[in-house]
């Protein structure tokens, strides 16, 4: 690899990261560089929909990374929210149950969902053509993860 190759360099340090970040966490860890990778792409197929239109705008865009901040926020007490209750449930004696996590991953798999549809949507805005069953699909998975977090809070 060149030493001044900066793409390189930061594909290398992108790569390490998410691969670190997998091995320790493991399947969770997937789902949150998922995620992120969704954010991303969310946010750069959106101004690139919104170029394509001639409607970009910095404050639009800015309004975009706002709402990604909130997302990350939220995910941030879906993680804490799963840390307290796997230390509440293991230290309740006599309880006899076990409880990693559940609240983080449906939080992650439904903002992954949101998100994959946004980018199919700013796709056709672009002029691609999407599949009407990629779209169902999409809303489907959105919809299973809404009614798992309605069933746990029921």
């Amino acid at each position: 690899m060149k030493d001044d190759n900066i793409f390189l360099w930061v594909k290398a340090v992108i790569a390490a990261a998410c691969g670190a970040f997998t091995a320790a966490f493991g399947w969770l860890g997937w789902l949150v560089v998922a995620w992120a990778a969704c954010m991303v792409l969310d946010w750069l197929s959106g101004s690139a929909a919104a170029a394509s239109r001639g409607e970009w705008s910095s404050a639009v865009a800015r309004s975009g990374i706002w709402h990604k901040a909130g997302m990350l926020v939220v995910v941030i007490v879906a993680a804490l929210t799963d840390a307290v209750l796997s230390i509440a449930v293991a230290n309740l004696p006599g309880l006899g149950i076990t409880y990693q996590s559940l609240i983080l991953p449906v939080v992650l798999v439904w903002y992954i969902f949101t998100e994959l549809g946004s980018i199919a949507e700013n796709a056709a805005h672009m002029g691609a053509d999407v599949p009407d069953g990629l779209l169902k699909l999409l809303a489907a998975g959105k919809k299973a993860a809404e009614r798992q977090t309605k069933d746990d809070e029921e």
